[in-house]
């Protein structure tokens, strides 16, 4: 295991975080991921099987009596999402050149990305509630609580995540090996990538 170098500088001391390693073998703990993230990848798709199963056999779609879903909020916090794809990339990349401060940026810009993204789904959720939408036991709502339902709380998962390694890079913790930053950032990129194909299937279709 790499040792961290020693910096010094005046009086104060700069803990210098290693370059990750440029091993070829794929890491136990992201090949772990992947198998899981397979896993998760057939959940979604047995939801969105039903969905489409569901919806093609019922008459009128949305129901008229079911509020219409906010599209051009809901659009918005899309970008907002897949914004944070993109921080999380930069977060990655900090790490294996050994910028410990820039990961620990990176991933907390990222969880507040996550974060906001959550926020204005629960508020819509709210909104939606309060107009009328009924969450069960009718099709329409008991499908979208279970596409959407189970997003956000894929989401809230990657976002615990997500902060928890930024205080970890902030507090100089010795865990952030790239093989245990990684399945991380391999976890929400999955989540930021499942979103819109539920956006354009729950919220356009």
């Amino acid at each position: 295991m790499a040792t961290l170098a020693m910096a010094r500088t005046g009086r104060r001391e700069l803990r210098v975080l290693p370059p990750a390693s440029r091993a070829t073998a794929v890491s136990s703990p992201v090949l772990g991921m992947l198998i899981f993230l397979g896993a998760e990848a057939m959940f979604f798709a047995g939801l969105v099987s039903a969905f489409i199963v569901l919806r093609s056999s019922a008459g009128i779609w949305p129901p008229p009596d079911q509020p219409r879903l906010p599209i051009e909020i809901t659009a918005v916090n899309t970008a907002v999402l897949l914004l944070s794809a993109l921080t999380m990339a930069r977060a990655v990349g900090a790490r294996r050149a050994g910028r410990r401060p820039q990961l620990g940026r990176w991933l907390a810009i990222t969880a507040v990305l996550g974060a906001t993204f959550l926020l204005v789904q629960g508020v819509e959720w709210v909104r939606l509630v309060q107009h009328g939408l009924r969450l069960g036991p009718g099709l329409y709502g008991s499908l979208f609580a279970a596409l959407i339902g189970a997003h956000a709380l894929h989401v809230l998962g990657g976002l615990l995540v997500v902060a928890g390694t930024s205080v970890a890079a902030h507090r100089l913790r010795p865990i952030l090996r790239e093989d245990l930053v990684l399945p991380g950032a391999l976890y929400w990129w999955f989540v930021v990538g499942v979103w819109p194909v539920l956006y354009v299937l729950v919220y356009l279709s």
